[in-house]
């Protein structure tokens, strides 16, 4: 049984420019994420993956996505907004690129099962939709890490460090969902 979607950028309909101040803001929270890390070696543990699914299970795979795409686009033009306060096409290419890409997808992956009222029933359902979300961003990441380090370094400096966080922070955007969804009745 599927419950009823919440996604609260789509339902009801919001103005051109909520959307425009809510994706912002959501690029903004991505940044200010990165900055909240632990570095483990060539990938920082942060809060991003939090953000990426917080914001794509609130917006949507459209405005999560677009979302991410103006933090990348930020970054890329320069901003310091990447971990570490990183920035440039330089470091978007770097160890690193698979996770930046996995956001995109994980983004698009979390905001079509919220549309679908996945993220919000229960504790089961939403946890596996965003366990899904970071096993794209590790998935992704951990073989372009590999590109450059091998498998065996990748698995162990990309991958192993970030399993029990990623189930922790997945736990973490189920539960404020859940804080954050209306009540039914």
């Amino acid at each position: 049984m599927r419950s009823r979607a919440f996604v609260p950028l789509l339902h009801p309909p919001r103005s051109t420019a909520v959307r425009v101040v809510a994706v912002a803001a959501g690029a903004v929270a991505l940044a200010v994420a990165a900055r909240v890390e632990l570095p483990l070696g060539p990938v920082p543990l942060s809060l991003q993956t939090y953000v990426v699914l917080m914001v794509a299970a609130l917006f949507g795979a459209r405005l999560g996505l677009i979302a991410i795409a103006v933090y990348l686009t930020a970054a890329a033009a320069g901003l310091p907004v990447l971990a570490g306060g990183a920035s440039g096409v330089e470091r978007l290419l770097g160890p690193t690129a698979g996770y930046l890409a996995g956001f995109a997808v994980a983004a698009t992956l979390v905001g079509r099962a919220a549309e679908r009222g996945l993220t919000v029933a229960g504790w089961s359902r939403p946890m596996l939709v965003m366990l899904a979300g970071h096993a794209v961003i590790l998935g992704l990441g951990c073989a372009w890490l590999a590109t450059r380090v091998g498998l065996r370094e990748a698995l162990a400096d990309g991958l192993t460090p970030f399993l029990a966080a990623a189930a922790i922070k997945s736990l973490l955007v189920v539960a404020s969902l859940r804080l954050l969804a209306p009540r039914s009745s």
